[in-house]
């Protein structure tokens, strides 16, 4: 009997479980509020930068104007130096030695002209009276031209000598940088070989290397921006001043981009980077928060009326800073869930905003 009450008991805890457990209501739907969305934009602004190192806008390269041996050097690389300074010396005995020759037969063509003028005089007083013959006065005359040419041909070759001895120094024509030093103190030098490569003060520009598929995009009096790679926060405006007619042996084009602020903050040498940025039309692109991948498909969430989500498989042009390109995959009129798109499922329901918070209806059909 006792045994009969246990199983009655147990039978009615069972059932009462049983209807306690099919009460209770079916969970709803979970649903993620205010999810933002937005549009594809119909016109991509891309963005390409290029490396490059900051120069002076005028470069040039100092020379001695004679060959000889540097007895003394001044500067080094990274000095200012002004207008007028020295910079170098060449061994002037050579030289001297040229300009004491010089004078000499400067001395000596000066003394034959004043004999050779003296005789031409006393000729000239003679001839009236005939007391000397046509033909000598001629003569003497002739002496006389040659030898006035002779006094002016040592007077040069004397000045050249001078001055050759004045240019056994190295003088700086600009004020500005040394950035570039090619010699050493007894290194023997060819009249014209480059001592120093001297930067100019005044603008700065960033010089880049553009490859040949891209050179097209670029203009002359385009605008940019520069950074450097030292201070990445800091932009400063630019545009391009000269593009090179033809590329090197890299078959990349130089490109120089002129700066139009921040010339007392960039100092020559520093690396930057060149941003240009170009609008495409008629390229829908969507905010890089939108684009999720799995297994290297990329995909967006895209909205449906019913304010259910599903997976759309997309292709992708070149990342930009904020957007990308889609190539394939989208239509203008469809919304898209921007941020927070690894957290989301298929089907999944949500309550869309836009960027102002306010709702957004979706239209059948979008």
């Amino acid at each position: 009997m006792r045994s009969l009450n246990l199983m009655v008991t147990s039978l009615l805890i069972l059932c009462s479980v049983t209807v306690v457990g099919c009460s209770k209501p079916a969970p709803e739907a979970e649903q993620i509020p205010l999810v933002m969305v937005a549009q594809p934009a119909t016109s991509h602004e891309d963005q390409k930068s290029y490396a490059g190192e900051v120069q002076a806008r005028q470069q040039t390269a100092l020379a001695f104007r004679v060959g000889g041996q540097i007895t003394e050097r001044y500067v080094d690389v990274g000095d200012r130096v002004k207008v007028g300074q020295v910079l170098a010396k060449l061994d002037v005995k050579d030289a001297q030695l040229q300009l004491n020759s010089a004078k000499a037969q400067l001395e000596s063509a000066q003394s034959a002209a004043k004999v050779a003028a003296d005789e031409f005089k006393r000729f000239q007083q003679l001839l009236p009276i005939n007391a000397v013959s046509r033909s000598q006065y001629d003569s003497v005359k002739n002496q006389y031209d040659a030898a006035q040419a002779s006094l002016k041909q040592a007077q040069s070759n004397y000045d050249v000598s001078a001055n050759q001895t004045g240019y056994n120094q190295l003088v700086a024509n600009k004020n500005g940088v040394i950035t570039q030093r090619n010699i050493e103190i007894g290194q023997v030098i060819s009249a014209g070989q480059a001592a120093y490569q001297l930067a100019i003060d005044g603008d700065r520009e960033v010089v880049i290397g553009v490859p040949e598929q891209a050179i097209s995009e670029i203009k002359v009096g385009q605008n940019a921006w520069i950074t450097l790679w030292s201070k990445p926060q800091d932009k400063f405006a630019a545009y391009v001043r000269e593009i090179s007619p033809a590329a090197d042996q890299s078959r990349t084009f130089s490109v120089k981009v002129a700066l139009k602020e921040g010339q007392s903050a960039i100092q020559l040498g520093q690396s930057a980077r060149v941003f240009f940025n170009q609008n495409i039309q008629n390229v829908l692109s969507v905010p890089l928060s939108s684009v999720s991948s799995n297994t290297d498909q990329p995909y967006v969430w895209v909205v449906n009326s019913d304010q259910t989500i599903h997976k759309v498989n997309v292709s992708l042009g070149a990342y930009g800073r904020d957007s990308v390109p889609v190539l394939s995959g989208l239509n203008a009129g469809q919304w898209v869930v921007v941020g927070g798109v690894h957290l989301l499922r298929e089907k999944q329901k949500i309550k869309p905003i836009d960027r102002e918070n306010r709702a957004v209806t979706i239209q059948k059909g979008a």
